[in-house]
């Protein structure tokens, strides 16, 4: 397990269990996608593994985000339902609040940052959340927590929170499920929620996987924090991954982290973009660079993994609108 000094006021690595996961899985499973499991014969000779990837593009929303926003928003009260929610995100866990407040009948607030992906915009305003701009993610905390307070309304982070960290576990059970051989999972990593959810799930039932997070150069704050031993605020985001581009660590999520991930590993830009043509061109499916990052770990051989290791790479989510993706398949 990853080590280094106490995270300063640290939440405890227990305050989600297991059991927490396997009843997010009862909340949320008739609301969204048990996503599937594809091989590709170039990229296990090209990682040397036996590499699976689970995805988590095609679940609604287009990525993983809604299954922790679905957890969440269903335990709402009635009261908190009438307040409505609020979140910040630069696209992909807005989508998810935005559908997941649809369902449950709340109001829903997204904060983005003034660069987000046009799409991702469309979308979350399209399942009829409310959207605010700021400048950029980082500050962007404490101007949600001031709205939050004038307005009465509930904040769900896109990944310090018991519920989110729950419900992004379900695709931990699935992995086990389908790939039960599994010896090394790979997760990408913005805030963690994704990344302490499957590793929560998956080292409790199989403690021998090796479970390893991936963070773009420009933006590891999680490897970042766990290095410090404190709770770090990103400054000088640089990252084509926005998904991933989390303004500060999170308490709860670098608690579990700590606790159950092997090691989280950082990739560069031209990785990433290279993982998001290959993914394409050799499996024809279309993930944005968050989504493709793990996979870049996988082929740059910094995850650790054995040759001929069964591997599975999480795709974690594919909005990109056809700008963006032009400019860097270009």
């Amino acid at each position: 397990m990853l080590t280094g000094s106490d995270i300063v006021n640290p939440a405890d690595w227990r305050a989600v269990s297991l059991d927490d996961v396997y009843e997010a899985r009862e909340r949320i499973s008739s609301l969204v996608h048990r996503t599937p499991m594809f091989t590709s014969n170039t990229l296990n000779r090209m990682t040397n593994t036996e590499l699976h990837l689970k995805a988590e593009m095609l679940q609604r929303t287009g990525s993983f985000k809604v299954r922790g926003a679905l957890n969440a928003a269903i335990q709402l009260s009635d009261e908190q339902k009438a307040r409505g929610i609020i979140t910040f995100s630069a696209g992909n866990h807005g989508q998810g609040i935005a559908y997941a407040a649809r369902m449950v009948g709340c109001r829903a607030l997204i904060f983005m940052p003034e660069g987000a992906v046009p799409a991702k915009v469309e979308a979350i305003q399209s399942y009829g959340a409310e959207t605010r701009f700021v400048p950029s993610m980082e500050g962007i905390l404490d101007t949600i927590r001031e709205y939050q307070i004038d307005h009465g309304m509930t904040y769900i982070s896109p990944f310090d929170h018991r519920d989110i960290v729950a419900g992004q576990g379900t695709v931990g059970l699935e992995i086990l499920e389908d790939v039960p051989d599994v010896e090394t999972v790979v997760v990408p990593v913005g805030g963690g929620g994704l990344l302490a959810g499957i590793a929560l799930a998956v080292k409790s039932l199989r403690p021998d996987v090796r479970v390893v997070g991936v963070e773009p150069e420009g933006a590891n704050i999680v490897k970042r924090s766990l290095e410090s031993g404190v709770v770090e605020e990103a400054h000088d985001i640089r990252t084509i991954a926005d998904g991933l581009a989390a303004p500060a660590a999170g308490e709860l999520t670098q608690a579990i982290i700590a606790h159950y991930v092997d090691d989280v590993v950082l990739v560069s830009e031209d990785e990433i973009v290279q993982a998001m043509k290959l993914i394409l061109t050799r499996t024809k499916f279309l993930v944005e660079p968050s989504g493709a990052a793990s996979t870049a770990a996988l082929l740059s051989g910094k995850c650790g993994a054995r040759t001929g290791d069964s591997t599975v790479s999480v795709l974690s989510g594919g909005n990109i609108d056809e700008a963006r993706l032009a400019k860097l398949l270009a």
